[in-house]
């Protein structure tokens, strides 16, 4: 059970709720004894096949695998697990760590790994040779959690040879629902899947990223076969995997319609989640007593009764997560959040939604993935989310500036989404990550998938304004002043909200400096509204630099563009690009530096201006001369999330314009007498 209606603490972008490669330590330093054993025939059968292509960094392939599904009840599936791969590169030898996670309603038996070396006798590793260990502490929680895994390290998993593993899970469901995943990172010569289902059931099998297969029957078994997958080679700012490879989602229905546990769209998975959740707003006294403190005030709007308590529930609890069984969808009571003061994503969501309603105010729960492109509306009603938010009703009339996430649902009316997790991200807002991205809400009459609001480009950004002097040795110093919004404030507030140290304090400094300068040094650095996440960040610092200009002759040569870079190399490679580019949201930074000339100095040339426009996003900068100053000026600005393969040349052209704009020099000569 790997995806879970759980979260992780904000940290972008996020990562799978499962980090299994935390186990690699345990793995190499806890090395199983090996006995000489034969590799089972279905190994054996595949010493002389054919290797799927590939190319020189490709670090191993799967020769074969076999996913047989055996549905007993309502209560009880059987699924036999079978893989083999060949080890291309030395970098491969981790495909020879084999890592299976399992819960309290999973059980793990006859788990057994081979290795076929090119050369000598068979290993054989069995379960007792592995070993079993809790989940690892995620990151900034305090993670109490009844997943675990089985680990297996197979001997000799070295380029040239075959190294496979088979074991069989028991598992009492939650959901009636299964997955098969037959393509990832390095390319597949052979997946099967097989389903065999009790006298009277039904399925319903959808394909996400490959086109659709009828299963042949036999011996009372429905089975599917795919060959010759590619690898999926990550690139820079690529959607997530889930996003892009392929997958089948397999529903599964007893005779007599669909379970409690069984959906087909998403109306349905969100009247099963709603299920989960029924009951579970219900306040406690201790609760009525809190939101009454908090709204008190014969001058309290509506709206500011909103923000107290999403500004409670963001700061005042503290993110934990205790997820046994079925907790790792189902929320806890909202009395229980709030007695203990803690909880996870949805347990969060659940106390808000419990504060609301006692002020009126109607919400609903909102499944989601944290990383956008995961989920789709071509892609089937699946346990595909990560985390959980609110979308919030609000009253009629009620129209703020503040209030920038929202839409217009036609049964719901106008709705703001709020993520109580994300202390860093003011109400009203949400983040970049979450922007443009789909999501399950969970009303009264079941679910809808809808695309949450992307924001305003202006909402994110840094307005940057340098006020700087040049000496004739070409040194440069002078003060700089940031004001961060949005996603740009959240890095820099979540980078600092530990920090004690001035020396750490300025290291964000340190690093932007350093990135567009050779030599420089920090003379003063503060920073503003930290903690008031729903007032802009702020940097104001001092520096000087040596050398900026550099000497042509008896000319000066000076780069207007002071600091901060927008250009990227993620499109300079050999290999085409094969997957989307995704920005992490809207944004639109600007720069603005004034540079005093050194005295016996004129300018004789400046940069000229730019103006690159190519829709989802766009850059313009000019250079300009006033008096003894020079005022360079640009803006940046990312308009759609995502750009298509067949326009990646254009963002190409686009980063290579900027990187030429941030290279010009103007040009200084001394005035003539």
């Amino acid at each position: 059970m790997t995806n879970r209606l759980s979260c992780n603490l904000p940290q972008r972008p996020t990562k799978r709720f499962i980090a299994l490669g935390a186990f690699a330590f345990c793995l190499f330093i806890c090395v199983p004894r090996s006995s000489a054993g034969d590799a089972p025939q279905w190994m054996h059968a595949l010493v002389s096949a054919p290797i799927p292509a590939h190319d020189e960094k490709t670090d191993a392939v799967v020769l074969y695998s076999e996913i047989n599904v055996s549905v007993q009840s309502e209560d009880k599936i059987k699924k036999t697990v079978r893989t083999a791969y060949k080890i291309l590169r030395p970098s491969g030898r981790g495909y020879g760590e084999i890592v299976v996670p399992f819960n309290s309603h999973e059980k793990i038996s006859n788990f057994h790994g081979w290795c076929i070396p090119a050369q000598g006798k068979d290993y054989e590793v069995k379960d007792k040779d592995g070993m079993e260990v809790s989940l690892p502490k995620i990151e900034g929680s305090e993670l109490v959690s009844d997943v675990k895994a089985k680990l297996l390290k197979i001997p000799a998993s070295d380029p040239g040879n075959i190294v496979g593993y088979e074991y069989e899970r028991e598992i009492r469901p939650f959901v009636l629902q299964d997955f098969w995943s037959f393509q990832g990172e390095i390319p597949v010569r052979e997946s099967h899947y097989s389903l065999q289902l009790p006298t009277g059931w039904a399925y319903r099998a959808s394909w996400i990223n490959h086109p659709e297969l009828k299963p042949n029957e036999a011996g009372g078994q429905l089975q599917w076969a795919v060959s010759d997958q590619k690898e999926i080679r990550r690139e820079e700012d690529m959607p997530p995997i889930d996003g892009v490879a392929g997958l089948m989602v397999v529903s599964f229905f007893p005779q007599g319609g669909i379970s409690t546990s069984g959906f087909t769209d998403w109306q349905q998975m969100g009247t099963w989640y709603r299920n989960l959740i029924s009951g579970r707003m219900d306040a406690s006294p201790e609760i009525k007593q809190k939101v009454a403190a908090l709204t008190a005030g014969s001058g309290v709007t509506p709206l500011g009764k909103m923000n107290r308590l999403a500004q409670f529930v963001q700061h005042d609890i503290r993110y934990v997560a205790i997820e046994l069984g079925i907790g790792g969808w189902q929320p806890h009571a909202a009395p229980e959040v709030f007695s203990h003061r803690y909880g996870d994503c949805k347990d969060k969501a659940t106390l808000l939604s419990s504060m609301l309603r006692e002020i009126g105010i109607d919400s609903y729960h909102v499944s989601i993935n944290t990383e956008r492109g995961s989920v789709t509306p071509d892609v089937p009603a699946h346990l595909a989310f990560n985390h959980v938010i609110l979308a919030i009703k609000l009253p009629d009339g009620l129209d703020d500036p503040t209030l920038v996430a929202t839409l217009r649902d036609p049964k719901l009316g106008k709705i703001l989404f709020f993520d109580p997790t994300d202390e860093l991200t003011p109400f009203g807002q949400i983040a970049g990550n979450l922007q443009a991205n789909y999501g399950l809400l969970v009303a009264p009459d079941g679910g809808e998938l809808l695309a949450l609001p992307m924001q305003p480009s202006a909402m994110n950004g840094i307005q940057r304004k340098g006020k700087l002097t040049l000496d004739a040795s070409g040194n440069l110093k002078g003060d700089v002043s940031e004001i961060r919004v949005g996603d740009r404030a959240w890095s820099q507030r979540w980078a600092l909200r530990t920090v004690t140290k001035d020396s750490d304090r300025i290291k964000p400094i340190e690093n932007l400096l350093a990135g567009s300068l050779s030599s420089f040094q920090i003379t003063k650095a503060s920073f503003t509204n930290l903690s008031l996440t729903d007032l802009p960040f702020g940097f104001d610092y001092s520096f000087q630099a040596e050398n900026y200009a550099k000497n042509a002759g008896n000319l000066l040569l000076v780069r207007p563009r002071v600091i901060g870079s927008k250009a990227k190399a993620i499109l300079e490679t050999k290999e085409p690009r094969k997957y989307p580019i995704e920005f992490e949201g809207p944004v639109r930074d600007s720069d603005a530096f004034e540079i005093v000339l050194p005295p016996g100095y004129e300018v004789d040339d400046v940069p000229p201006p730019v103006d690159a426009d190519f829709g989802f996003a766009s850059y313009h900068s000019k250079t300009e001369v006033k008096g003894n100053v020079i005022g360079y000026s640009r803006s940046f600005e990312v308009k759609e999330l995502s750009v298509p393969v067949s326009r990646a040349d254009e963002l190409k052209k686009l980063y290579r314009i900027i990187a030429s704009d941030e290279r010009n020099t103007a040009v200084l000569k001394p005035v003539m007498k």
